[in-house]
């Protein structure tokens, strides 16, 4: 079995436009949650939310090409660039490479602006490239073609957890010698009207910020972005002389197969024990996982009890943290920028905390690191991904001595 090693890092979120400044206020423990800005006259019911600040598309594409490309797959282009950039490939490295995207929405933007031209203002007409635009695998298709990436390139769309299983369906394709290079990662920009309201609808939203694992917890707060990671096997990152970040040692993925939207202790259990054997790692040799933590009522308890079946005694000597705290629930993104903390932690030797943390709720007893990062210099972590649906994807990554 190959090892898989992950060279390059690209990230767009509320935290920053770039992975130097989402892992700067991470470490600093820096929420972005902040009022929802650009619906005030829609009368939504949604209070806060965890945008991308200080964008512009015009600084990153030409208007002949921002024309087809909608804001999840302009921040999956953003962070495939920087990615990319940051693993020093060459354009040869590329050319045989897949390309793996993953998304909870899709193009909700197109899709939005298309509908409000059809029946708002009764046009008879929508643009002509609404469907290359909008379709589910439209950042996919952008990453390949900007990128010249020729080989495997397709989205990937569990809800919640599309990122994680693209990352892990990369590296698959990596260790079975399919491909010696992948872009995995994943987008999403579900800031629309109707997608908000649709949200509103499920009653999970916090009408003020995220606070997981907390007794006062209200729910999740939405957020926008990428995240991007670029896979090589072990010995392709050697022979050029990369610099490695880590390595992804460990797979999980499980289904619940019992409710679409209240989580399975037993299913997320299974997603990490399966992680924890495939990277033949005792428990008691991870020191911190990053939770899928979405400070909901249902997913807090359950991730809490899992993470103790599989841990056993040593979950009281964890570290856990949920960053969407800070970043907030970016969906489809949210496993890609929750593994990019993940490495990032392990290489700076830096836990993230869990922010806008009160009092531990009722059946949440674990470390879950409040407030305040920790140095902590260790060998093994857990990034953890639970879906609607029940489709769970668990990573583990380990460190790399160069």
């Amino acid at each position: 079995m190959k090892p898989v090693a992950i060279t390059g890092l690209g990230c767009i979120s509320a935290l920053g436009n770039n992975t130097a400044d989402n892992w700067a206020a991470l470490a600093r423990g820096a929420s972005a949650i902040e009022p929802l800005s650009g619906f005030e006259e829609t009368g939504l019911k949604v209070a806060t939310a965890a945008q991308v600040r200080n964008y512009s598309p015009e600084a990153h594409f030409p208007p002949a090409q921002l024309g087809l490309l909608d804001r999840h797959s302009q921040f999956a282009l953003v962070a495939a660039r920087e990615a990319v950039k940051n693993a020093g490939l060459e354009a040869a490295d590329l050319a045989a490479s897949a390309a793996i995207i993953g998304t909870g929405c899709g193009g909700k933007e197109t899709d939005e602006i298309t509908y409000q031209k059809l029946y708002q203002e009764q046009k008879p007409r929508v643009h002509p490239f609404t469907i290359p635009r909008g379709m589910p695998s439209a950042a996919s298709s952008q990453v390949s073609m900007e990128l010249g990436i020729r080989g495997p390139c397709f989205t990937l769309s569990s809800a919640c957890a599309s990122s994680n299983h693209a990352v892990a369906q990369a590296a698959l394709m990596i260790r079975s010698g399919m491909v010696e290079v992948a872009i995995a990662g994943g987008a999403d920009a579900p800031f629309t009207y109707g997608l908000l309201k649709s949200w509103e609808a499920l009653r999970v939203l916090s009408p003020d910020t995220c606070r997981p694992f907390s007794a006062d917890r209200r729910g999740l707060v939405l957020g926008e972005g990428a995240g991007i990671v670029v896979l090589e096997s072990l010995d392709h990152a050697r022979r050029r002389g990369a610099a490695i970040h880590a390595l992804v040692s460990g797979i999980g993925m499980s289904a619940d197969a019992c409710h679409i939207t209240d989580p399975s202790r037993e299913g997320a259990a299974r997603a990490m024990q399966a992680a924890l054997d495939d990277a033949a790692l005792p428990p008691e040799d991870v020191a911190y996982i990053n939770a899928h933590g979405t400070a909901t009522q249902q997913n807090d308890p359950s991730e809490t009890a899992a993470i103790r079946e599989v841990f056993g005694d040593h979950a009281d000597k964890l570290l856990v943290s949920s960053t969407k705290s800070m970043h907030g629930h970016a969906l489809g993104a949210a496993g890609a920028i929750e593994l990019i903390a993940t490495v990032l932690s392990l290489a700076e030797g830096v836990i993230p905390p869990t922010a806008n943390f009160t009092a531990p709720g009722e059946n949440c007893n674990l470390d879950y690191t409040p407030n305040e990062s920790v140095e902590r210099k260790y060998e093994h972590a857990l990034s953890n991904s639970f879906a609607f649906g029940g489709l769970n994807a668990v990573l583990a990554v380990s460190r790399f001595a160069q």
